[in-house]
């Protein structure tokens, strides 16, 4: 008895976790973001250096 119990609970709770059927998930696209910074700035900071030496040798 106590097996037909547990075989009907079991029927019970897998005919419930399948009466919505099936729905594919919705997946929203990830967003990039790239920088756009300029490559100019990597520049800017030796050729200010290069001339404050030029300047400070100059005097």
């Amino acid at each position: 008895m106590k097996k037909l119990a547990l075989a009907a609970a079991f029927a019970a709770t897998a005919s419930t976790a399948f009466a919505g059927g099936y729905s594919e998930p919705v997946i929203e696209p990830e967003v990039i973001v790239q920088d756009t910074s300029s490559s100019a700035q990597g520049v800017l900071v030796p050729l200010l250096a290069l001339i404050l030496v030029a300047a400070v040798a100059s005097n």
